[in-house]
Formats: C-alpha cells, structure tokens, sequence
C-alpha cells in the first residue's frame, strides 16, 4: 500500500493517506483461496506429466535440511536431531488427510518442537465448524502437493508444502548390532514396526491412526517463518490471529504464580465474563490459557506442577458448558496426556452417579488423552495469563495503514508523539481498533534487541478528553487493540511506545560465510513484510526484494503482445508498400517497354516487347545489446564468418544464453548488501552480522468496521525540528572564533618546530618544518 507524504497542521507531523480502498476481510481471503487452489492445481498437473511426486525446492526436508530445521543463530532448544525424512505414503498403509472426514482437537499431538502455543491454538480452531478446512485450502495427496494460507500482518498468504515429513527412527543399517538383535536382525520387521505409524514423527502428529492434517499444517507453518526452528515459544493469541485472521486481547487473571499468591482479578464482573465471553467460546471468539513457570529458587525443584499443570505451556479451551447450576470449563493439553488433578479431574471424588450422566454434556471421556474438566473458579484461579481472539465474518470490513517509526534513542521519556494515526468513519458502527508491529518470527535473527510495548489512548475531533484507551500489553506482545462503538467523525489514535533491550540478545553475532546463502533468504523475508509500510525505503532493501514470478511473466508476455503488434503492423506497412510498388512498377514498364520490329526473309514482320520487373525486399536487422566491455565489431571481422552475432558460444557469458536482457542487467548490478562483514583481523570465513538501529520500528492501524461504513486511516510521523537560522552577529562570532583556534595552532606548530631546530640541523628537517600549514 502506497502513501503520500505531506507536512500538516501546527503540530508538525508528516501524514500518510491511504490511497487504496479498504479490503473487504471475506472478498481478500476468496481471492487468497482461489490463488491457492490454482496453485495446487498447476502442480499436480505438471508432476503427473513428469510422471513425480511433488517435491518442494522452496522447503525441501531432505536437500536443504539445515535451513529447513534451524534460523543463522542456533539458540538452546534448537538442538533437533530427526533421524531420517519420509513421505506419508512410507509412514502410512492408508493416508488420510482427516480421519472421518472432521478435524478432531484430540487428534493433536505435539512432538520435539516447543510450539505448544501453535499446537494449543490449532486445537482452539479444530472446535469451529469448517475453520480449519477453511485455511487448509486444496490438496492432491497422490501428487503430495498440499496448499494453505495464513494471515500475516496486513493479508493472506499461500503456502504450498509436498508431503515429506522429519521422522525419529533411524535406518536399520544406522543400528548397532545390539539394537538390531532386538528385531532379531529382522530387517523387514523393524521397518514394518518401528518405522512405521504416526509415532515415528519427530514433530507433532496426530492421535488418529493414518492422519496427517497435523504435521502438515505444523510444516506449512514453519514454512511460512523459515524454519522449524522459528517455531520454538509463542503466545497462543498471535497463532489464533495467524490462523484465523482474527483479533486477539490478552487478558490477566491475576499475578504471576511466580511473584504473589494472593489472586488479583482483572476481571472486573466474573458473572458477566462468564455469560458474555466465555460461554461464547468456539462460536465468535476463541480462547487459550497458561500461567507462568513456578519458581524453583527456593526448593530447588525441577518440572514444578500445579496439581498436574504445567507452566510455561499454552493449553487450549475447547468449552464451556453450565449443568446443575455449576459452570464447568473443558481444557486441552496439546501434549496428548499430563492432565489436571484437582476436583473434577479424571476418577475424582466428585464424579459421583449423579455427575457421570452430564459427561456427555460436557464432550468428555475420561482417559489419558490430555482433555480435561476443571471448575470455573478452579479455571481462573490456576490460569494467570487468558487469550482471546474474536472471529469476523463477511459483515465486518478491514482498513489499515502501516508505517516506519523513527523513534527517540534511549534513554528517553515515556511519551506520545512520535507517531499518531487519525481514521474517518462515514457513520455509526462497532469498530475494533488494532495497533501493531509486523510479525518478525521469520527474521528474528537480524532483527534488533528492542523489545516493544505498545498502548494508544483514542479522541474525537473536537474534543478534549480520551474516549477510551488500548486493552492491557505485555512486553513482547505484537499487538494491542479497543473495542468500541462509535459515532460517524474523525477520531485520533494517540499512541505510546515503550521499549526495553534484551539482555540476551547478542549485539554482533558471527555467522561462517556458508551460511550466507540462508542469511539472503532471511533478509529478503524481512525486506517482503516491511514493504507494506507507506514510508517503506525501497532503495535500501533493494538486493533482497524478491522478483515474483507473475510479474516476470507478465512483463514478457506485455512484451510478446507489444511485438506482435509491431511485426503486424509492420507486415501491414510491407503490404502497402509492395503494392503501391507494384502499381508504380506497372506503369513504368509500360513506358520502358522496348519494341523491336523485325521482318524475317518471308516478308512476316515479328514484334518482341520485353519488360523488366525489379523487386526489392527489405530485411531489418535487429541489433542486440552489447554488453560492457565488449569491442565493437571491426570492418575485417565483418567479413569472417560467424556463429553468433555476440560471439561463439564459448567466448559468450553462459549466464545471458537465452536470458532476457532486462533481467541480466538486473543481475550483474544486484550486490550483496552490508549486513555481514568480514572480520579479516581474526577468521576471513567469519562474518559479524550488524543489527538494524534499535530506534526503528515498523508499526500498522488496523481497524475493523461493518462493510458498509469502511474506515479511512491516516499515520502521522513526528517531524524533524526545523533548524535556526544563525543570525548575523552569532556568525561572525562563530567566524572569529574559528579564526582564532586556527591561529593559535600555528602558534603552538612553531613553537614545536623552534624546540626541534636544536636536536636536528639537518636541511630535509627544516625543509619540511619551514612550513607547517602545508606540512
């Protein structure tokens, strides 16, 4: 989305206005779906005409495992070890995509990787009807081609994935000889058993015997942030938002287990919480839980648990149901198992004859499959941290703005002012108003050691007091937002940014050079999701802004039109030409028609008329562009033959055979930027990445109205203090006083140059001292 930049009002900001129109949140997702399925479609129509299964080049687990498992900086917890990559068909007899047809919450089964926050939301959505069939969009499972989308930042996106998945078995041939005894050196055995069925995963699988949906959706997802590695810890929120496109509040219970045991509700009426919101869950709006990781610094305890819970872990809630007067709230581990002990758990003393007739009220069986039943008040008294994330649907209609803020280097006041945004509405509607910073778990790596919290306070035009302000953040959290009715107006997002360093965040790391190649892919990701802001430098992300291409075969094919049109024109000028030729030839060979009359010795007079007919063609010859450095042809090696106008093939670049000339001028002036330097002091193989100035930020207003009253949404950046003009008395004092600095630094020059005359008299010394304002 495109901006202009004008300088406005008395406050001197620069405003950006929207020039698009709004998207239509329903119409965009169509489109993004309809892309997929092409997509899809073309490749499973290429492969089998190749007569190949589908391998993706772009995520390939088998050719480019390191990039595919792990980011440029490997951190603690990254240390994955699969064992070998298999595709469905080889983990599976019979593969199927959902088992039963339905998506199941109980399917989910998280494996090696930390992404229990993606798991718990992905079990979240499996409980709306038809959700999750939505974002997983088309596949053809006998190609194994598999196609998604995702909502990142502002859009949609697709993600296409083949069907090789990471295992945990090795090959029997890996096997010593005591571990292949146990198999009784059974070759066929060991592979029918242990490397067979959803339990070889290494990454998440799925409960159901033969189904996939699980660990290919956790790939695409991976896919989709660069590797699986940038899946390791996350806030369930933002994955619901990711899934959904949807809008996600964070809300807290109370303190942290780990700081206070009193409970501190945030909630201000637990009953209304309870009708208006939790009741709601999986119809509108979606919720996951967690509570931080109990401190062991007094007992020395490790794997500490609140009756079975875990901290640190996301759980998702799948309902919540009233029987008999209580209010009961059913959870999920995405880990399959590790339950709640507490009342109402699993077997437990309240689960009397009268209460084992409501389980089928509740969606309960009681068994070790992480699905649990807790109390409402039980619910919120273990559970500090609570997201919600509410669903739109075709009424409600999305209009944002994105911007790069500048803003003050720390240390700094805590303040408004360095970025606003204004939006108009044309009449009354709920809007949800959403502030935020891109998504950059693809680019994490490079990204700098800031770690932001967002809030805004709203005003109306024409008034003096805030409306309302933003929903409580935490530090790291992507986004923030207001639910609010309004009035048809102009109203004033007035937002604050606060930031923080990351004391474990290296300030330069070092990367060996072979891993510049996955440093490009990163760098142009990043490059990708910061386009989207108005003020977006084109210029200084230019050697990683990926061509795509629809834009080359769009280019060529208005290039292919455009000659056409020219060669049928030209054919046309031909024609005409020929003709009126041919016409004027005509009457001329009448006029210099030559008749010789003969009388042969019969006395028969013979008459001969010839005519003689030129036609000229004319051939256009196309000269193709040279390239630099190369000498011009000379009159002599015009009369050689020759093979190729450019040169035989073996003195031509290889790289310009059959390559339009536009793109290979593109490539010869693409560099690779400056962001990894060599170290030639120490190790040349070793480049020191430099981090991006920790003041920037890349932030965006979104706000959701109804489709007949869309927003238009304006971002306002602080503008530069405008210099002094220095009047004439301060420049002249300036002047003198300059004028006196340098002419005391001859003084002090001299007097060094007369104490040195005495050591040396040698005539090359007072040579070069005789004038020190040269030398």
């Amino acid at each position: 989305m495109e901006g202009t930049a004008t300088t406005t009002g008395p406050l001197k900001t620069i405003s950006f206005v929207q020039k698009q129109p709004s998207l239509l949140v329903t119409s965009e997702l169509e489109k993004a779906i309809e892309d997929c399925k092409k997509k899809v479609a073309r490749i499973a129509r290429d492969c089998r005409t190749k007569n190949r299964k589908f391998r993706d080049l772009e995520f390939d687990l088998e050719g480019d495992k390191n990039r595919c498992l792990w980011g440029i900086l490997t951190k603690k917890g990254d240390t994955f070890t699969p064992a070998d990559v298999h595709r469905v068909t080889q983990i599976f007899d019979k593969p199927e995509f959902f088992v039963g047809g339905e998506p199941d919450s109980n399917d989910i089964v998280q494996g090696t990787l930390g992404d229990c926050w993606f798991l718990s939301a992905l079990a979240t959505v499996s409980n709306v009807p038809d959700l999750v069939k939505t974002f997983c969009v088309d596949r053809d499972e006998e190609v194994g081609v598999y196609g998604f989308i995702f909502f990142r930042d502002n859009s949609w996106e697709t993600v296409v994935i083949d069907d090789l998945l990471f295992t945990r078995v090795p090959k029997w041939e890996e096997l010593t000889k005591d571990e292949q005894e146990l198999y009784h050196f059974d070759k066929h055995r060991y592979n029918t058993s242990a490397r067979h069925g959803g339990k070889t995963l290494y990454f998440a699988s799925s409960g159901s015997l033969g189904e996939t949906w699980v660990p290919l959706i956790e790939k695409a997802y991976a896919k989709l942030h660069g590797n699986y590695s940038h899946l390791n810890g996350g806030f369930t929120c933002e994955a619901l938002e990711d899934l959904t496109g949807g809008v996600s509040s964070f809300l807290q219970t109370k303190a942290s287990l780990t700081r206070h045991q009193s409970i501190i509700v945030d909630i201000l009426n637990l009953d209304k919480f309870w009708s208006e919101d939790l009741l709601k869950a999986n119809k509108d709006r979606l919720f996951a839980c967690s509570f931080s990781e109990i401190s062991n610094t007094r007992n020395g305890l490790s794997n500490i648990r609140v009756q079975g819970l875990v901290g640190g872990h996301a759980y998702s809630v799948l309902r919540a149901v009233e029987c008999k007067g209580k209010r009961f709230v059913v959870v999920r581990n995405p880990w399959g198992k590790t339950e709640w002990t507490g009342p109402w758990s699993d077997g437990s003393k309240e689960w009397t004859k009268e209460w084992l007739e409501v389980l089928d009220d509740l969606g309960h069986v009681f068994g070790d499959d992480g699905q649990f039943v807790m109390e409402y008040k039980d619910w919120l008294d273990c559970f500090s941290h609570i997201d919600r994330t509410v669903l739109f649907d075709s009424s409600w209609i999305m209009s944002s703005q994105w911007l790069r803020v500048p803003c003050r280097p720390l240390p700094t006041a805590w303040s408004y002012g360095d970025v606003s945004f204004t939006f108009t509405l044309p009449a009354p509607t709920l809007a949800i108003i959403v502030l935020s910073r891109l998504d950059e778990r693809y680019f994490r790596d490079i990204s700098n050691r800031a770690i932001w919290n967002l809030n805004f306070v709203l005003v109306k035009e024409g008034e003096k007091e805030p409306l309302a302000e933003s929903v409580h953040a935490m530090f790291w959290s992507r986004s923030t937002n207001l639910e609010i009715d309004l009035e048809a107006g102009k109203y004033f997002v007035y937002v604050r940014v606060d930031r923080q360093l990351d004391y474990y965040t290296e300030y330069e790391p070092t990367i060996d050079d072979w891993m510049l190649r996955k440093l490009s892919y990163v760098m142009a990701a990043r490059a990708k999701s910061r386009s989207i802001a108005s003020n977006f430098d084109q210029s200084a992300h230019a050697n990683f802004i990926p061509t795509p291409l629809d834009s080359l075969i769009d280019r060529d094919y208005k290039e292919y039109r455009k000659e056409q049109e020219r060669q049928a024109k030209e054919e046309a000028e031909r024609k005409a030409k020929e003709a009126e030729e041919s016409d004027e030839s005509d009457n001329d060979s009448k006029e210099s028609s030559t008749v010789e009359s003969k009388e042969d010795e019969d006395g028969i007079e013979t008459t001969t008329t010839t005519t003689t007919t030129t036609v000229v063609q004319t051939v256009k010859k196309v000269k193709r562009p040279k390239m630099e450095g190369t000498p011009s042809n000379s009159k002599a090696d015009s009369d050689k033959p020759k093979v190729n106008e450019s040169g035989p093939l073996s003195q031509q670049d290889p790289r310009r055979l059959n390559i339009p000339d536009y793109i290979y001028q593109q490539e010869q002036a693409w560099t690779f930027a400056a962001v990894a330097s060599s170290d030639s002091s120490d190790d040349p193989t070793k480049y020191k990445i430099t981090r991006e100035d920790e003041d920037d930020l890349y932030l965006g207003l979104r706000v959701y109205t109804h489709k007949d009253v869309p927003a238009v949404v304006v971002g306002r950046l602080k503008a530069e203090p405008e210099k002094k003009e220095e009047k004439k008395e301060e420049k002249e004092a300036r002047e003198d006083e300059e004028k006196k600095s340098k002419e005391g630094a001859k003084e002090s020059l001299s007097a060094l140059i007369d104490s040195l005359e005495d050591v040396c008299d040698c005539d090359e010394c007072h040579g070069r001292m005789a004038h020190p304002d040269k030398n």
